[in-house]
């Protein structure tokens, strides 16, 4: 390598190493965008005017972020702090987007974790830390809304310090003050410090060091003026009004400021001691502004600046790409084993320099180019710059495919290796990739060429001709290659990076269909467009034939329609009400679970039924599943996926990255079956604490059961099992049983795959050994009438929920001879249909016919939801939750907040329009956020009919019980789908009424007249009118009047005109 060549690529370094990726995690209103526009603002370029500066929200450029007052999606921009260049991503705090602090945090190396200082850690603040943990980010703590603590004047100050203590820090914790990871700011206000800015003001004054000063300035650490010594508490006269060194030389300055500044009638001379001291430039006319905030923010923002305190923060503290991805790569791109040895070396060496020079972040022009898309984002063409590089005019016309659409779809996107340039064309490779495969990924691997590159500037685009690694930028060109996320390499001989880790799931659906059927094909492009602009929504079609749209909450669904109606199919467009989903389970005692063991393995509780033909018999048993057993089986479906569909042989690849609770180096397979061995032994110790002898007959048993695992269901990765049947029990003479095989079991490691205990022995019939065969064909007809049933359950199809079943289907020779002939075989199947089908048909039936046998149960999922409300709105708040069947599990009062936290788990099918009913009534005051929990079993039964003494004694026959929540949430779930409803179709029939007084002349009759009177009032013509007790029949051409007198809707008596008595009743 020549001189020149080294000294470039240590240029090219040293550049590297001023960059900071860096994302802003936080609740939601805990001030991430307010942050930004106060860093964007300090770092010139006129982009924000600093009083400007917390009030714009500049990051929040859609109509709907500035009305809701709310970010919605992940943003980034360029800033520049002394000599470095820091690509900050602003995040929302919202749990409906979550899925957006996801892309920002696999682009960031760097994350700022803000949380409010009164209302202390929220859910979301545990998920961007869940994040940042998976995504091997470096965290720093911003303590935001300082003001608020300072401004209450005596929580730390004057008077309230023995409520405030101070803790020894570990070594081990991550966030330390005297580390420099942690700033306490006020982003409204434009001001924050952290402890090393206090620490050099007061290291002159105190002849002390600033490394000493530090240490000191946070914990229990007390300044003996006497001695000018820093001591423990011990040390320092005075007793209990001793005050620790942070609330005497940190608090109380920032306490006397605002004390000053807030009071009209305040000492000023405190504001010009602090602006003498510092040597503060304040204009006069901001001093003497009439309005006290005006003051303060002009003084605190210039003695404390708060885009010093945080960038200088960043670039200490948070490390530059060539340190980050050293750390992250076993993240971003974990090592393969490769266990076929067929595979191409060149290939293997290839990939393998791939990732190394990812791990050193590789500068090079001539270094492999690698970089990841963790979104695509949609911009409105006009917003594309107009002009080159070089001034020149730019046409920017619709990439190839998009038509006649306004919209151009930008990739979101993080260099890890090499230098991108326009017209580079690049190969995109998709999460499924394997570079092993060769030809057989074709499907996986798409070669593409980008058109423009641009640096974003928030809503704003900078052209660029080519980004080296470690930079953040913008792709465009992709739009017909990225649906979501992929990975962009110069070569095929690429591992793809491992897939994103999101919070929560789309769980709120609706079904779409245009006002005007002809709008049909805009209303698929709309779909189309939006399912590639949002990372997280999801398009599908339902059994139905409807279009469903899947987003993470009621937000996140109104901007979707939003974008939907406005921007994407620009038709009129109506929705379905939300689509809740449900599940449906048997009832059943856990604590009981010997005997469901004992009853699922060997008794004769079982549904029997028969194909058409009379060949096969299928007998169907049918147990509850352990709830963690379900839980864990349910939460592993992408891991289980993964297992299940790899063949032997071939590399187990991304396995470690599906669940972010397997660690790196642990082999995902044994890491699953010690997760359901735990669940197991879990269930089995909570149902047997005290009987030992029990819990080890439960054990043994599950142990057999689990090497017998047929199928897991709904789609091959639900929380339901089927079980082998055991082929030793006695079954029926001169049939053949349908053994299967314990193909799961053998993926997850619980048999040997060359262990095979099931096998029968070998008969010498010619007749037996031919209906083996075709039993063996046949296994695969049980698991897709298995598969069928725990998809659509008896209730409502909806799919089956933590069952096991064992199915024993037996086949017998075709009746008669043995040697029957082709035609007659042939007529049979037109007769009764396939036979295959008729096994699919018959196992199908009896599962679902064995749940209803075992009295079925509704389950629905479950919000957990946290509320916060002042004092003063908690009854209504609570009358809000009990009507929507919430379950409270905690109420606490925040320490320095007025506010009140409430945590509650609200069903999925009651949270619709939960928040707005919420704001209604505690006018505005409650704050309310939710994220999927679990699912939860409905005791009630949708069945009940009375039957013990009591019960007939409340209810009477059965004839009068109003329909129960399960019912009616079966009932309402049938009807969507156009299944059979039981329901009344008259309601209220006894109570029929007249409206009007005088109605047109018609015919018709009086339901309560037909017994009182032997003629009838049919094909007369007649006026009626009708008051609180009786009723007047007039004929049109005799004039006779007929007034009925009637109580509670029983006639008594009728007179005629004359007032004569005609009948008595």
């Amino acid at each position: 390598m020549s001189d020149s060549d080294s000294n470039s690529n240590s240029n090219s370094d040293t550049e590297t190493r001023k960059i900071r990726n860096i994302c802003i995690l936080a609740h939601v209103d805990h001030g991430k965008t307010t942050l930004a526009d106060h860093l964007i603002a300090a770092s010139g370029g006129g982009v924000i005017h600093p009083k400007l500066a917390g009030r714009l929200r500049f990051m929040d450029y859609l109509d709907e972020e500035q009305r809701r007052a709310i970010t919605m999606k992940s943003s980034s921009i360029a800033l520049r702090y002394k000599h470095h260049s820091i690509n900050l991503i602003d995040s929302p705090g919202h749990m409906d987007f979550c899925s957006e602090v996801s892309t920002a945090a696999r682009l960031s190396d760097g994350a700022l974790i803000l949380v409010d200082a009164v209302e202390g850690v929220h859910i979301q603040t545990h998920a961007v830390l869940r994040q940042c943990w998976i995504e091997k980010l470096s965290p720093c703590l911003v303590l935001n809304k300082i003001d608020r603590v300072v401004g209450r004047g005596g929580w730390w100050c004057g008077g309230g310090d023995e409520s405030f203590e101070f803790v020894e820090d570990d070594e081990e914790d991550t966030f330390q003050p005297q580390k420099g990871n942690v700033a306490f700011v006020c982003a409204l206000d434009g001001w924050g410090f952290g402890i090393h800015e206090f620490a050099e003001f007061y290291a002159s004054k105190l002849g002390a060091s600033a490394a000493a000063l530090e240490k000191a300035l946070w914990g229990p650490r007390y300044f003996n003026p006497k001695t000018k010594m820093i001591t423990g508490k011990k040390g320092v006269g005075g007793g209990s009004k001793a005050r620790p060194m942070f609330v005497q030389f940190v608090l109380e300055p920032l306490w006397q400021v605002y004390q000053v500044a807030l009071d009209g009638e305040g000492d000023k001379g405190v504001l010009e001691k602090v602006i003498k001291s510092f040597n503060l430039s304040v204009p006069a006319r901001e001093l003497q502004n009439k309005d006290p905030k005006v003051v303060l923010q002009s003084v605190m923002s210039r003695w404390l600046p708060l885009s010093e305190a945080i960038l200088s923060m960043v670039v200490k503290c948070m490390p530059d790409p060539i340190a980050a991805q050293s750390f992250r790569v076993s993240r971003l791109l974990p090592k393969r084993e490769i266990l076929n040895n067929g595979v191409d070396s060149n290939v293997v060496a290839e990939a393998e320099l791939v990732r190394k020079s990812v791990e050193a972040c590789d500068t090079r022009p001539e270094a492999p180019c690698v970089a990841f898309v963790s979104k695509m984002f949609a911009v409105p063409m006009k917003m594309l710059p107009q002009r080159g590089l070089h001034g020149e005019f730019i046409n920017n016309l619709a990439e190839s495919g998009e038509g006649d659409s306004d919209e151009c779809f930008l990739a979101f996107a993080r260099i890890f290796s090499g230098v991108l340039y326009s017209g580079q064309r690049v190969f995109v490779l998709s999460a499924l990739y394997d570079p092993l495969k060769g030809e057989s990924m074709q499907k996986h691997v798409q070669e593409a060429e980008l058109q423009s590159l641009y640096l974003m500037m928030g809503q704003g685009l900078n052209l660029v001709a080519s980004a080296k690694a470690g930079n953040v930028v913008a792709i465009r060109g992709l739009g017909q290659h990225i649906l979501k996320s992929a990975t962009l390499s110069s070569t095929r001989n690429c591992w793809p990076f491992s897939s994103m880790v999101f919070q929560v799931a789309p769980t709120l659906r609706v079904a779409i269909e245009p006002s005007d059927p002809a709008d049909m094909g805009a209303l698929l492009k709309g779909l189309k467009l939006l399912n590639r602009a949002d990372p997280f929504v999801e398009v599908s079609v339902s059994a139905r034939g409807e279009n469903v749209l899947a987003a993470a909450g009621e937000v996140h669904l109104e901007r979707c329609k939003k974008d939907l109606t406005d921007r994407f199919a620009k038709v009129k467009l109506e929705f379905s009400p939300p689509l809740v989903s449900f599940r449906e389970t048997i009832e059943g005692e856990v604590s009981y679970m010997l005997e469901n063991l004992k009853s699922l393995t060997g008794g004769l509780d079982y549904i029997e039924k028969t194909t058409p033909n009379g060949r096969c018999v299928v007998r169907v048993q049918v147990m509850k599943l352990p709830p963690t057993l379900t839980k864990v089986l349910d939460d592993s479906s992408d891991l289980l996926g993964d297992i299940i569909g790899v063949k032997s042989g071939q590399t187990n690849k991304g396995l470690d990255t599906q669940r972010s609770s397997i660690l790196e180096d642990e082999n995902p397979i044994e890491a699953l079956k010690k997760r359901i061995m735990d669940a197991v032994e879990k269930d089995i110790l909570l149902m047997t604490e005290t009987d030992k002898d029990r819990a080890e007959k439960c054990r043994a048993k599950w142990l057999k059961l689990l090497k017998k695992i047929w199928a897991l269901g709904p789609r091959q990765i639900g929380p339901n099992i089927l079980f082998t049947p055991d082929f030793k029990r006695k079954g029926v003479d001169s049939f053949v049983l349908i053994r299967g095989s314990s193909h799961v079991s053998q993926r997850l490691g619980f048999v040997d795959d060359s262990i095979d205990g099931d096998k029968a022995a070998e008969t010498s019939s010619e007749v037996t050994q031919a209906l083996s065969m075709e039993a063996e064909h046949l296994e695969s007809s049980v698991v897709t009438g298995f598969q069928l049933a725990t998809a659509a359950g008896p209730l409502c199809d909806e799919p089956m929920w933590g069952l096991a079943f064992v199915v024993e289907a037996y086949i017998s020779p075709f009746m008669g001879q043995a040697n029957e002939s082709e035609t007659s075989h042939q007529q049979q199947a037109e007769q009764y249909g396939i036979f295959t089908g008729q096994v699919i048909t018959a196992v199908k039936d009896a599962c679902r016919a064995i749940v209803l046998q075992k009295k079925s149960r509704l389950v629905e999922a479950m919000y957990f939801c946290e509320l916060n409300t002042p004092p003063e709105y908690l009854g209504p708040m609570y009358a809000v939750l009990g009507r929507r069947r919430a379950r409270v599990s905690k109420e606490i009062m925040q320490e320095g907040s007025p506010l009140f936290t409430v945590h509650a788990y609200v069903p999925v099918s009651e949270s619709i329009g939960f928040a707005d009913e919420l704001r209604r009534w505690t006018s505005g005051a409650a704050s309310v956020l939710l994220v999927l929990s679990h699912w939860e079993e409905l005791p009630q039964d949708p069945f009940f009919v009375p039957k013990t003494e009591e019960e007939i004694e409340e209810f009477g026959d059965g004839s009068s019980v109003p329909p129960n929540t399960a019912r009616k949430l079966i009932d309402s779930v049938r009807r969507r789908k156009g299944l059979p409803v039981e329901e009344k179709v008259v309601q209220h029939a006894t109570k029929q009424r007249t409206l009007a007084r005088k109605v047109t002349k018609h015919s018709f009759i009086v339901p309560w007249l037909a017994v009182g009177f032997s003629f009838s009032f049919q094909n007369l013509g007649m006026n009626s009118g009708c008051d609180d007790n009786r009723m007047v029949l007039d004929w049109g051409e005799n004039q006779k009047t007929i007034i009925l007198v009637f109580t509670s809707y029983k006639l008594m008596t009728c007179y005629d005109s004359n007032a004569e008595l005609i009948k008595e009743i």
